[in-house]
């Protein structure tokens, strides 16, 4: 998507009014550039489109200047009904530099050769220019004044306006000729001129179709290129394909008019994750703990929609967009205490002050107060003009329409500055925070009382395994309860997330492909427990494989086994060891971040702390270990046994105990690292 600018070099700090342009691939839009004049927006386009043709990829480039005119210019000024030999005409004349060009003397041309009066009009140099009025009043247009495209959408403007505010004349008389060149040059098709059957398409798209004002601290222009790039790059075929199908062979059109309904509902859907985001580099066998996890952390992006909620619905959601004060706090500088305000400090020695009438309350509008008086002000309250220092109540004698007191007090003592907290305008809650009661009291004593807001993120728990039954059900030999359901289901709902009780399938691979279906079309993420390895009833892993986008993360951590990380319809699979303690450990350590960034939420990590070991152990390079842990008397103690079938060890722990992927004897008083099972998020 690209903003045009019809103007002159707009020099090297990015700015307003000036071209942007910014590249989106399934939903995830690229940071925006800034090109600081044509010359170089025409470079970068062309470097941009060689690129992606290289890499045998289609694009869709948008322009936000009018393809075409009012029906009958074009055959009068070119002698053809062809819209593409007016972008000739125009591209064989146009002369333009990055500090001049002659577009206000060619529409002045123009103009003589239907009279001289119209129909383009503005002059936007101080020179007069024979043809070209300077204000609308004098000038006549032989051609209706504008396209269907542009009676159909409120606040577009008319193309024959050359200058001021509005003016879309000059984006086209300079943005046409430079479409011309990357049209031959790369073989482009133009919509809706032309099938669009060919590797590059060029569209007339005008962001504020659909676009409102730009968030707090953004450029307009840039934040328009990326949310629009973001938004079209989000549409399924089916619906890109509707958008398009528009007659309009002279004038041209503007993209999603009349379906700005679709544009909006893709506006709000999360970008898709790319089919190679659980990749492991080739060759890789076994991936120590915290390689893996900073490969999750590069690849995962949000998957959820956003929504804008008041402050006191938004308890427990992760914030889409900084947020910034709509207010100081405080808004006015206060009084910190009860007592007597007046003007300036004191030096050592008895201070008498005449006593003002009235006070000065939490709430009340600040008054006056006259110098070298002093009045009464209560905790909270906004200081008076004429009051910059507070002195204690209970440091004063208050008698006969006078206080006194004893000095020294310096100026300014027992006040808050007005901003001493928080200014106006400062960001004061990050985009990927999880908001809770701290950071809803902010918000709220900043004056925000709406905030842009991550949906939740639904995520399903599916056990697998012929052996599994409720528990309370009748079990068999050789059967044994879920324990894993219910265990990954509270953990959900602890992490914040919305938990999607997907059951529990038998060794089935076609219930489990079924139920996985189910799965993808009510949650944003699945987990599994069981079925996750190589095995001849693995069937989770199978599954994933035969889907072509699975791969098994063999991790050199214990309790656990290789992770099966994949995609099924696009939905994000994590298959956990089906052992109860290995995959309570592979969800806090693995599942628990991951989700975490699928929901827009900072990645977390969690916080560890160094406390001396009451066991001895021996341990061998190669892997992570975690074993379950908890405080007493100061020092971490761990479970007896280290068997992943002892899930009481679960209970009995509060936390883990961390060993790092190298050798290490312990002994009692030897630091270890502790994390608590809170600094999990549980």
């Amino acid at each position: 998507m690209v903003d045009w600018a019809g103007g002159n070099d707009r020099g090297a700090r990015p700015t307003a009014d000036a071209i942007w342009a910014c590249i989106a691939r399934e939903g995830r839009a690229e940071e925006p550039v800034y090109l600081r004049n044509r010359q170089m927006a025409e470079t970068w386009i062309a470097a941009t489109l060689e690129a992606e043709m290289a890499a045998g990829r289609r694009v869709m480039a948008g322009f936000d200047f009018p393809f075409g005119y009012p029906q009958g210019f074009c055959y009068a000024l070119t002698g053809s009904d062809d819209p593409l030999a007016l972008w000739q005409w125009f591209e064989a004349r146009v002369e333009d530099a990055p500090k001049a060009n002659n577009r206000f003397d060619l529409a002045g041309e123009i103009n003589l050769r239907f009279g001289g009066h119209g129909p383009f009009w503005a002059n936007g140099l101080s020179r007069e220019i024979e043809g070209l009025p300077r204000r609308k009043t004098d000038y006549q247009n032989p051609f209706p004044d504008r396209r269907e495209a542009e009676q159909r959408a409120k606040g577009a403007f008319t193309c024959w306006q050359m200058a001021g505010a509005g003016a879309v004349g000059s984006q086209v008389f300079m943005g046409l000729p430079v479409l011309e060149r990357l049209r031959r040059r790369f073989g482009a098709a133009v919509w809706p001129f032309e099938p669009l059957t060919r590797p590059v398409a060029f569209v007339e798209i005008w962001p504020s179709l659909t676009l409102g004002a730009a968030p707090d601290g953004w450029i307009k222009d840039a934040w328009q290129v990326r949310e629009v790039a973001r938004m079209i790059s989000s549409l399924t075929p089916e619906e890109l394909g509707g958008v398009l199908d528009v007659s309009a062979k002279e004038e041209g059109w503007i993209f999603g008019l009349g379906c700005e309904d679709v544009l909006c509902q893709a506006a709000m859907r999360p970008p898709r994750l790319s089919n190679n985001c659980f990749a492991l580099p080739p060759g890789v066998h076994w991936t120590p703990v915290s390689e893996a996890l900073e490969q999750l952390r590069e690849r995962l992006t949000p998957v959820t929609g956003r929504e804008t909620l008041d402050v006191s619905a938004a308890m427990g959601r992760v914030l889409a967009a900084d947020v910034a004060a709509k207010r100081s706090n405080p808004p006015l500088p206060n009084t910190a205490v009860d007592g007597y305000g007046f003007t300036g400090g004191r030096g050592d020695g008895v201070h008498v002050l005449p006593l003002a009438v009235g006070r000065a309350a939490a709430g009340d509008a600040p008054g006056q107060v006259a110098a070298g008086e002093a009045i009464r002000v209560l905790t909270g309250a906004a200081l008076p003009r004429g009051v910059d220092t507070v002195v204690l109540q209970e440091d004063v004698t208050s008698t006969d329409g006078q206080i006194a007191f004893r000095g020294p007090i310096k100026p300014g003592a027992n006040t808050r500055k007005a901003g001493e907290d928080v200014v106006a305008g400062a960001v004061v809650a990050q985009a990927g925070a999880r908001i809770g009661p701290a950071q809803a009291a902010l918000l709220a004593a900043t004056g925000v009382s709406e905030v842009e807001t991550f949906r939740p993120l639904r995520v399903g728990v599916l056990s697998t395994g012929a052996e599994l039954v409720e528990a309370g059900a009748s079990a068999r030999a050789g059967q044994i309860f879920d324990a894993n359901r219910p265990m990954l289901l509270g953990m959900l709902r602890r992490f914040g997330h919305l938990p999607v009780d997907l059951g529990r399938v038998s060794d089935d691979r076609a219930a489990l492909a079924a139920r996985l279906d189910e799965g993808s079309a009510t949650a944003d993420a699945i987990l599994t427990s069981g079925g996750a390895s190589a095995g001849d009833e693995d069937h989770v892993s199978a599954l994933l494989r035969e889907a072509g986008a699975m791969t098994l993360w063999r991790i050199a951590v214990k309790p656990g086994r290789p992770l099966a990380l994949g995609q099924w319809q696009g939905v994000p699979v994590f298959g956990l060891p089906g052992n109860p303690v290995a995959a309570m450990v592979c969800a806090l350590v693995f599942a628990r971040p991951a989700l975490a960034r699928l929901a827009g939420e900072n990645w977390p990590t969690p916080q560890g702390f160094d406390v001396p070991a009451a066991f001895s152990k021996r341990k061998k390079a190669g892997r992570s270990e975690f074993l379950r842990a908890r405080i007493r008397d100061g020092q971490a103690e761990v479970f007896a046994s280290e068997g992943s079938g002892r899930i009481s060890g679960l209970a009995w722990a509060e936390g883990l105990v961390e060993l790092p992927h190298g050798a290490m004897e312990i002994t009692p008083g030897v630091p270890v690292r502790y994390i608590p099972f809170g600094s999990f998020g549980l």
